[in-house]
């Protein structure tokens, strides 16, 4: 029933946090796609990458706020009470919400070591593609667009829905001459040596601004070639494959592998502490533990980004980057639960696991 009532909870926070984070860098995402710079095509994919990107990253917060809501009702409605008079001391109540936490680490290590990772890759992957080809991609009716670090302005009255601009207006600069093109049609067209624009029924103006000689022509059919964009795709740290982290010695890849691990072990040490925290004020109501429970998080979040930190600059040894950071959490809960408990209650099974 706890594990089940954990897991609704779960799912809705999860979900709120998630929704929020994606839409906040979607809308980072949507600029790009108005310059040019990332493709309609391109668009949803990034959006789903960056759900399982950011999934993966606030699993831990999502669990500590639904065990801390869960437990925090249940010591409200009395229903804690009710478990300790059966008998049911800090033991049932840790076996109830492991039978959800254990399944739920297991899909976190899926997502930090390998889903993650690979939503990475693909995303900087296609973006780098954009980038390649964002030429022309912003064209749109009745807008100026600017491409080809300016040596090209369009401007289209309208387009049909066979993609076929109508009433086209061009800024070409070709080193110090200026050409101004204006043509009835114009569409997009991938020729062997590159990509152009072909435009028909127009005239073409060209010259020096500032001197006398132009030269007027009329065509049937005219030609732009549009300049590929070249460049090479530079993929972080955060888009290796955990295999390629395992094996390999440098510090930057031990310390992007302990973030990895840290999301599993996030989830693990939250859900211990989260036990005794949604106890600590049963007067503050269902919420009453919340702020607490966001100053640990964030307080760990932020000694897990401070020990990445100092592991890359070789401040501390690579074994204390992971291993300091969550005894220090596993001694604050030790110290809620002495709290929740009693220090004699604590030692006694400190001395039963020790048997």
């Amino acid at each position: 029933m706890v594990a089940l009532d954990l897991l609704r909870t779960l799912l809705a926070v999860w979900s709120v946090i998630v929704v929020i984070i994606v839409s906040r860098q979607f809308i980072r995402i949507l600029d790009k796609a108005i310059e040019g710079q990332v493709s309609n095509q391109t668009l949803m994919t990034v959006l789903g990458l960056k759900t399982i990107i950011a999934s993966a990253t606030f699993l831990p917060a999502a669990l500590f706020m639904a065990v801390l809501m869960v437990l925090g009702r249940m010591y409200r409605d009395q229903e804690m009470s009710a478990v300790a008079s059966a008998g049911g001391g800090a033991g049932t109540v840790y076996r109830a919400i492991f039978l959800l936490i254990f399944p739920v680490t297991v899909l976190s290590v899926g997502l930090s070591f390998y889903a993650s990772p690979w939503a990475e890759a693909m995303m900087e992957e296609l973006m780098h593609q954009d980038k390649e080809s964002a030429d022309l991609r912003g064209i749109a009716a009745g807008k100026f667009s600017e491409y080809s670090q300016g040596d090209l302005v369009f401007y289209v009255e309208n387009i049909d829905a066979d993609k076929e601009m109508h009433q086209v207006f061009v800024q070409h600069r070709q080193g110090n001459r200026l050409a101004i093109i204006n043509a009835e049609t114009g569409r997009l067209k991938d020729l062997p040596d590159g990509r152009y624009v072909i435009l028909e029924n127009g005239e073409r103006i060209q010259g020096q601004p500032g001197a006398l000689n132009f030269v007027l022509e009329q065509f049937t059919e005219y030609a732009v070639r549009i300049e590929n964009k070249e460049s090479v795709a530079s993929f972080g740290k955060e888009s290796i494959a955990s295999e390629a982290l395992v094996t390999s010695g440098q510090i930057a890849d031990i310390a992007e592998l302990q973030r990895r691990l840290s999301i599993p072990m996030g989830i693990i040490l939250l859900s211990f502490i989260a036990v005794p925290l949604a106890q600590m004020s049963p007067r503050g109501g269902v919420y009453g533990n919340m702020l607490v429970g966001f100053i640990i998080y964030f307080s760990y979040g932020n000694l897990i980004r401070v020990s990445d930190s100092w592991v890359m600059n070789q401040t501390i040894p690579a074994w204390l980057g992971i291993v300091g950071v969550n005894t220090l959490l596993l001694l604050v809960g030790g110290v809620l639960l002495a709290r929740l408990f009693g220090w004699q209650w604590l030692l006694m099974k400190l001395r039963e696991v020790n048997k």
